[in-house]
Parts: C-alpha cells; structure tokens; sequence
C-alpha cells in the first residue's frame, strides 16, 4: 500500500536523512524521460529538495525549459519519490548551502567549478505506507 506522504512526517524526514541513491527524472523536449542517479536533500522547513550537478548536464538543460522533475529513492519495501516544479540555482551561497547538505547525508563533493543546485519546490509526496507518520 502506498499514498501521498505528509512533508512533515517524522518517518520521512529519517528516510530522506539515510544514504540512498536516488533517481532524478526530468522531461526531454520531445516529452521522453531522462533518469538519471543522483544524490538529493530534503529540506522540509522549506519545502525543498536540493540536487547537485553541472550545469553541463543534460539533466540541467531539460529543467531549463521544462521544469517538471520526480526524484525517487527506494530502500526494499520503502520508497518515496518527491514531485515538484525545478529552477536552476547558482549563486554561490545557493551552492555552498545545497553542497554543505549533500556532504551531511553523502559526503563532501568534488570540485566542480561549473556546479549548480536544482532547487526543487515539492507539490507532492508519495511513499510507502512505512513512511505516513503516525
């Protein structure tokens, strides 16, 4: 069983803190979609989740012009994945803050001069029934 996840469920917020890989889907121009692995963060005070990349990415170039993303992460029987609407981030106290995130749950990033944040503003959640809070 499955359904919408409130932003502000505890079992959420543990889930989104483990080391997991997750999927980033975006939209290429033709409609297809574009997955891709990637490391995300979840911010729920703010109703974001974060991504790093380059901004040379394929991913980064979808997001320009179609905004649409679902980040998804599974873990056996969880899983939540992430809907909401995408822009492209990159001052570099927007980097700094997305990165120090990344290293918290990841560990610290490499170089990348050419870094950006995909700054997601969630509009939905949907998991696993292990993650609705009780």
């Amino acid at each position: 069983m499955s359904g919408r996840i409130p932003i502000d469920s505890p079992a959420l917020a543990g889930f989104w803190t483990e080391r997991h890989l997750c999927t980033l889907t975006t939209l290429r121009a033709d409609g297809s979609p574009h997955v891709v692995a990637v490391g995300a963060t979840l911010d729920p005070e703010a109703g974001l989740a974060r991504v790093i990349s380059s901004s040379t990415s394929a991913h980064v170039r979808h997001i320009r012009h179609q905004q649409r993303v679902a980040i998804c992460q599974v873990d056996g029987p969880r899983w939540s994945t992430v809907e909401g609407l995408a822009v492209i981030r990159s001052s570099p106290e927007e980097v700094t803050e997305a990165e120090q995130r990344y290293a918290k749950r990841y560990r610290t990033p490499r170089p990348n001069p050419a870094r950006v944040v995909i700054e997601v503003s969630i509009t939905r959640i949907l998991g696993s029934a292990s993650l609705t809070s009780t």
